[in-house]
């Protein structure tokens, strides 16, 4: 029977193939206040300035490419049931050929209506206002901002329970919820933690299974990749 593998990826995953990470040290992304475009209270401010925001990280976007890393992880499917469960808006899990991506923060490449949550749509280009679903409601970008509720953390939770190996790559797992994630996983699962700077966290140093690798995604996950293949098929 195939093992199921739970990737936890954060904004490290994609730096390396030059996204740019959530913030800077400064609190500040991109040169905003990150409460500026990425909370309910920035959107009804300034909802301009936020639809901007994302229409420029969507062209970013389509201008960059899945790393090795992205590879690795998804040459796992050919031996592993793999979820992918990250904190990333952008696709390039999905181009690099994983199947099973789960994105708690939202997706850049989609809208939803301002009216339902649940009218989602595909969204390519840039977002402007008067910009209407269905239902003539303002269209907004398809992300989880600060103080909104992460709608598929449930479904997280069950992949990361059900899990046999997991696989913690460019994420420091200090932004809850997604950071309390870890905490659902049997007690006997192997965690590897691939990460040039891994940091403490509470929930991992309860872990007696933890195997800390210091290098970058692209650098770590490849080796990590081949070692998990010999040692379980």
């Amino acid at each position: 029977m195939r093992k199921n593998i739970v990737v936890l990826t954060g904004a490290g995953m994609s730096a390396e193939s030059g996204i740019n990470t959530f913030r800077d040290k400064d609190g500040l992304w991109e040169g905003h206040d990150v409460m500026e475009v990425a909370s309910p209270l920035g959107w009804q401010k300034n909802p301009e300035l936020v639809l901007d925001f994302y229409n420029q990280r969507r062209r970013q976007l389509h201008q960059v490419s899945p790393n090795t890393g992205h590879s690795a992880l998804a040459g796992l499917e050919s031996h592993f049931n793999v979820s992918i469960v990250t904190q990333n808006v952008d696709d390039l899990h999905e181009r690099a050929g994983s199947s099973d991506v789960l994105h708690l923060h939202g997706e850049l490449l989609k809208s939803q209506s301002t009216q339902d949550g649940e009218l989602v749509y595909s969204c390519t280009g840039d977002l402007l206002l008067g910009d209407k679903c269905e239902l003539g409601a303002q269209l907004r970008p398809y992300i989880v901002w600060f103080g909104e509720e992460v709608p598929l953390l449930d479904q997280a939770i069950a992949k990361v329970s059900a899990a046999d190996i997991i696989i913690i790559v460019g994420t420091s797992m200090q932004v809850y919820p997604a950071a309390g994630l870890v905490s659902f996983a049997q007690a006997d699962v192997p965690i590897y933690y691939v990460d040039p700077k891994p940091l403490e966290n509470d929930a991992l140093a309860y872990s007696g299974n933890l195997m800390v690798i210091k290098n970058t995604a692209v650098h770590g996950l490849p080796p990590l990749v081949d070692q998990l293949i010999t040692e379980h098929n």
